[in-house]
């Protein structure tokens, strides 16, 4: 088949790199452009990378010599390829014009940022959830005046730790959550070499994560009504976020209170015949099983299980019955792969074969 051809604008940075590496040998898409910001521009990838490669593979050989464009430059960016990977290090505001440019060129975005988060009409999709919100994209095109451009954004990488284990329980009527997560370093785009500080250290505070861990999931839950995604109005949701020594993989340890108090066993046959559209149409990076439960009562690890299902797979462990909530559990997600780029690529996945790039 012939393959359609991508752009991978941020390409330099840490999920600029993990795009690179899930696209090297895709079935449905070709990276022919890769840009980022002014600096990099008319380097080769591997000098405006240098040492600055994080991922534990080496760097594809066919992107090493590709020309790094200025990713300012629509026109010479949108060339060559028929919808683009966001994933620059900018400001809100700046990320905000730069994706709607690229929309209004006609060149639709699946973005990894989190500027349009919150834009009325533009679907904030995890693909097993909510692919439901892709129909806002008439009304979003409406409003930018576009044939085919528009944007598209996946949620924030901590809320896939809990929210695909919360989403098939909310027919029990869940009324409160709290959630804490223990997230990565590679979520501030760091490795261990670059932050000794995180080495035996725990730090109690991510910048603007928790109002997003509190809201996002709503948003999600929400309905499409005129042409804007409504959010849901409950359940109320209270978390704490804190960064810890860990390489890969978000943790949430996550309490639950219900209307219909649900049995365990309920609970996790639920879990266990959760799937979405990612599975039914078996696109590439759909894990075969969306939620694994975990028997063992030291499971899930970052370390063993943040893989599962090429780190696309969510995990879950630890179910059991609270003093003072009716249950609580452990989650695991891997944050680079399920929470930022594997997560976009599989919603571009789903874009493509629902004729949204047509």
């Amino acid at each position: 088949m012939n393959k359609m051809k991508v752009g991978v604008i941020g390409a330099t940075g840490m999920v600029g790199q993990r795009f690179l590496t899930l696209l090297e040998n895709h079935p449905y898409f070709e990276v022919t452009t890769l840009a980022a910001s002014a600096r990099s521009a008319g380097k080769t990838y591997e000098e405006a990378v240098g040492a600055r490669w994080k991922m534990t593979t080496p760097m594809p050989e066919k992107y090493k010599s590709m020309t790094v464009l200025d990713a300012a430059n629509i026109e010479e960016v949108g060339k060559n390829c028929a919808f683009v990977f966001c994933a620059v290090d900018m400001k809100k505001d700046e990320i905000r014009a730069l994706e709607e440019a690229y929309a209004k060129a006609e060149i639709p975005v699946v973005s990894n940022n989190s500027a349009h988060r919150w834009t009325p009409d533009v679907p904030m999709v995890i693909p097993e959830i909510n692919d439901a919100h892709l129909e806002v994209i008439a009304a979003q095109r409406k409003r930018l005046g576009t044939k085919r451009g528009f944007i598209a954004v996946k949620p924030n990488c901590s809320i896939q730790s809990y929210v695909p284990a919360l989403t098939p329980l909310l027919k029990f009527g869940i009324k409160e959550v709290v959630a804490t997560t223990y997230q990565a370093i590679s979520g501030a785009g760091k490795t261990f070499r670059e932050w000794p500080e995180m080495i035996d250290n725990v730090i109690p505070y991510i910048g603007g994560e928790e109002e997003k861990s509190e809201q996002e999931p709503l948003r999600v839950w929400g309905k499409v009504e005129n042409g804007e995604i409504v959010k849901a109005d409950a359940p109320l949701i209270t978390t704490q976020c804190i960064r810890v020594p860990v390489t890969d993989g978000h943790t949430a340890a996550v309490f639950v209170r219900f209307e219909n108090k649900p049995t365990k066993e309920e609970i996790l046959e639920a879990w266990k015949n959760f799937s979405g559209k990612p599975q039914e149409l078996k696109l590439p990076h759909a894990p075969e099983q969306f939620i694994t439960y975990f028997e063992e009562d030291n499971r899930p690890q970052a370390k063993l299980d943040r893989d599962i299902y090429g780190g696309m797979g969510v995990t879950v462990g630890r179910l059991r019955e609270d003093t003072l909530f009716d249950y609580k559990f452990v989650g695991l997600s891997h944050n680079t792969l399920r929470g930022a780029a594997g997560g976009a690529v599989l919603i571009a996945e789903l874009l493509y074969r629902e004729g949204y790039f047509n």
